[in-house]
């Protein structure tokens, strides 16, 4: 069976053996091999396995998938090559090392790290969360005075004022400082307070579309967007 070496700074944290036809590689937990780290699209690649062959196909990421350093849309695997996704390095063998002592799972050997064990402890906890409130939420992560907030409206406020649906802290804030609207494509937040106050994932922005887990800082105030996933 085919065997995926997971490395981060080079050090090992996965080993991923499968017999599916095919594995997907991403940002969320629902992915077979999951790479907790901004630069990864949510469903970043996949990889099919053939009868003498594997090949990894880019799903249009935005920062791309790269076999043995050349950015590829679509690569046949051969051993030994290196595939790098974000900051990771996973190195693909056509047949899994002997000392390799995995447990089973759906047709799927895997060592699931700690890192993945938290990712789905914390897919799980706001699962719940949206089954208590609604489909989309906040969730307080620093200087926040709640801990889940509903989006129950097209706009959502943020800033000083009293006025403002959620409370923001920090020195030389607006009164409004930012809001989160609404739209057909998805939540946008906008800035419209003190430029370089409002960030997402610790860049500053000025208009964004938000996604799942994106870390919205306004202020000293942080907080993540979870919106559940709809299935049709």
């Amino acid at each position: 069976m085919p065997e995926i070496i997971v490395k981060f700074e080079e050090k090992v944290i996965e080993k991923f053996i499968t017999e599916k036809k095919r594995i997907t590689i991403g940002r969320t937990p629902d992915n077979d091999i999951v790479l907790d780290n901004r630069g990864v699209s949510r469903r970043h690649a996949q990889i099919e396995f053939g009868e003498n062959q594997a090949v990894i196909i880019d799903n249009e990421s935005l920062n791309g998938t790269f076999v043995n350093s050349r950015r590829v849309s679509e690569e046949v695997l051969k051993e030994s090559d290196a595939i790098n996704i974000g900051k990771y390095t996973l190195v693909f063998h056509t047949a899994t090392e002997k000392n390799t002592t995995p447990f089973e799972m759906d047709g799927t050997m895997v060592l699931q790290t700690k890192k993945q064990r938290e990712l789905l402890a914390k897919d799980q906890r706001n699962k719940q969360l949206t089954s208590q409130v609604g489909n989309t939420l906040l969730l307080g992560e620093a200087g926040a005075d709640f801990e889940k907030f509903a989006i129950d409206r097209n706009v959502i406020t943020i800033g000083k004022s009293s006025l403002a649906n959620i409370k923001a802290k920090g020195f030389f804030l607006s009164g409004i400082q930012a809001k989160i609207v609404n739209e057909s494509e998805g939540y946008w937040i906008v800035n419209l307070g003190k430029k370089g106050k409002t960030k997402i994932n610790g860049e500053e922005i000025e208009r964004y579309l938000l996604k799942n887990d994106d870390i919205i800082q306004v202020g000293k105030t942080v907080i993540s967007l979870y919106r559940k996933q709809i299935m049709l």
